[in-house]
């Protein structure tokens, strides 16, 4: 059987823009090999070796109180979707609200510049960080759901992509295009709260919000247009604060960010890169290979210079640089024992960013309090 021809270390693997549903009630039956339902939830059988779902993705994991025999309850992300009403977790599942990462990443460059933005001496503005974790929710929300309505026929032939929601047919193509207009039609809400200039910013980042998913299919530079597309926030946190953008702090930091996504999301590039082989599509996992640590060291560097940069221009303190030192050699480490042939090892590299994020975000807010 198809399924059965995968390995069970690519069974494991996960990432913010895939979507396995978890603990997901089906309606159909397969034989060995291929998915079959017991109990209303699906179990994998992969190599002679049966799966339940959840325990699939988090093998330390025990959906049930063997007790009571009721379903155990947490605050985690993939809990919350699991208890949400049957009929809507697939949408919560196609948004990738159960794997919050994606969001964390692409909510952070906002915050840098939002913080760099306020005044000396002061926190920064905690309307204007909800308002952009809002955004970057529905935002992230939307370009999933254009990435897996794009990318439905190559779901379909890889393990780890084929219960996503739209191939799996659990959503249609229309209901898809529905559930993005309703995404879009909030984030645009949420856009309308802000000034007439980031308005007009935040409304240009839309056309790499579309094209993004198709840059796979014709270069090997999809991260390149992925990072200028999850770093716009490091123009519009900025702009939302002051009205316009100082390019002086703003293109700096936009730039680092951009080479921050070259490196988080070229070391998950590495779990997928057999499968993208065989689907065909391409990535800078597969144009750099053994080559990935020299290219992964070069746009680290790039990365921190561009934000010291952009402390000068912007008047940091002691401390931002301080916590800017503890991002290099948390970069360092993360690049020098990376193993690009393990997915497990990449998976944690990949996840530490947000850390790293926030750490960032917290060194430009004590920096500016230290003024």
């Amino acid at each position: 059987m198809a399924l059965a021809r995968f390995s069970f270390k690519a069974a494991t693997r996960i990432h913010p823009g895939s979507c396995w549903p978890l603990f997901q009630p089906l309606s159909y039956g397969c034989v060995k090999g291929e998915r079959k339902r017991k109990d209303g939830y699906l179990h994998i059988n992969v190599l002679g070796r049966t799966f339940h779902r959840q325990n699939a993705i988090f093998p330390s994991t025990k959906p049930w109180n063997t007790q009571s025999g009721r379903r155990r309850f947490s605050l985690s992300a993939a809990s919350i979707v699991n208890h949400a009403p049957a009929v809507v977790q697939p949408y919560l599942r196609l948004m990738r609200l159960d794997k919050p990462i994606g969001t964390w990443l692409l909510y952070l460059p906002g915050t840098w510049s939002i913080a760099l933005a306020s005044d000396p001496g002061c926190l920064p503005h905690l309307g204007m960080l909800t308002l952009f974790g809002i955004g970057a929710l529905l935002m992230r929300g939307a370009g999933c759901t254009i990435n897996d309505m794009w990318d439905k026929d190559f779901d379909k032939k890889v393990f780890r992509t084929a219960m996503r929601p739209i191939a799996s047919g659990e959503i249609s193509q229309f209901q898809a295009l529905v559930f993005l207009g309703g995404q879009l039609t909030f984030a645009l809400g949420v856009l309308l709260c802000l000034n007439y200039y980031s308005i007009a910013l935040g409304a240009a980042s839309l056309g790499l919000v579309v094209t993004y998913p198709l840059m796979k299919r014709i270069t090997y530079w999809p991260q390149l247009v992925l990072g200028l597309t999850f770093n716009w926030g490091a123009l519009l946190g900025w702009a939302a604060i002051k009205g316009s953008c100082d390019w002086s702090v703003c293109l700096p930091l936009y730039c680092a960010g951009v080479m921050w996504t070259l490196i988080y999301d070229t070391i998950y590039a590495h779990q997928d890169k057999e499968d993208d082989i065989k689907v065909g599509v391409r990535s800078t996992a597969l144009k750099f290979q053994e080559r990935t640590k020299p290219w992964l060291s070069g746009f680290a560097v790039a990365m921190i210079s561009g934000l010291v940069v952009t402390g000068i221009n912007a008047g940091q303190s002691l401390p931002y640089y301080a916590v800017l030192s503890t991002v290099a050699i948390h970069l360092a480490h993360q690049i020098y024992t990376l193993d690009i042939d393990k997915p497990e090892d990449c998976w944690k590299k990949f996840i530490s960013n947000r850390n790293l994020g926030i750490l960032l975000f917290f060194g430009i807010v004590t920096g500016n309090l230290w003024k």
